[in-house]
């Protein structure tokens, strides 16, 4: 991408709250629910504003490792903002495919992250992240869904041709992640669909 979320990160959540009210949060709420252990290691990429690490908190204080990557410098310093607790945060304002993972986690979280990339960059990046996840993992999804719903297609070409303007993302249709997680061996554990099958969360194990 030449530009990056840095140009809409003050108005993201507003803009987001605008289209879909509390959807996209309640989504990615249903993930959090039993899969978040003490002592656990957690890799979130593309969080955004990060809101998301207050929710983490509120269910476990203190004791977890969070890598936190979001390719924009404005979403990242705004989630170093956020309530985190007695929880250590190591936030990286880089682009995944730069980032050298090291570590080796038990839950990735990707909230509405694939739906930036082409199928083939989304299967490259899903690969790598893939490589860090521990064998019994759990991989936590939400994204949108592909549909043939009017009103759905008209939202979805509405917001690529938004975010191709403001942020320069290079696609213009969802990518192919349920053969991406059927390749790499996961299960799907858990799935809850909003917005009549819009939205989709999913919980999956390998």
């Amino acid at each position: 991408m030449k530009r990056s979320y840095d140009t809409i990160a003050f108005i993201y959540d507003r803009l987001a709250r605008l289209v879909f009210g509390s959807t996209l949060i309640r989504a990615q709420q249903y993930l959090l629910v039993n899969t978040i252990s003490p002592g656990g290691s957690i890799l979130i990429v593309g969080g955004g504003t990060g809101w998301i690490l207050e929710e983490i908190t509120f269910i476990q204080a203190s004791g977890l490792n969070i890598t936190y990557v979001d390719a924009s410098a404005k979403m990242v310093a705004l989630a170093k903002k956020r309530n985190t607790g007695a929880n250590k945060v190591t936030f990286i304002a880089l682009p995944i495919q730069q980032v050298v993972i090291d570590d080796v986690y038990d839950i990735v979280l990707t909230p509405f992250f694939f739906d930036n990339f082409t199928n083939e960059d989304a299967q490259e990046i899903f690969s790598s992240i893939d490589r860090s996840m521990n064998r019994g993992g759990v991989w936590l999804y939400c994204d949108f869904n592909k549909t043939t719903v009017f009103w759905q297609k008209t939202v979805l070409k509405i917001m690529y041709f938004f975010f191709r303007i403001s942020c320069g993302i290079k696609t213009d249709k969802l990518p192919d992640m349920g053969s991406c997680f059927a390749k790499h061996g996961y299960q799907l554990k858990n799935q809850k669909t909003f917005l009549n099958g819009f939205i989709n969360a999913a919980v999956y194990t390998r």
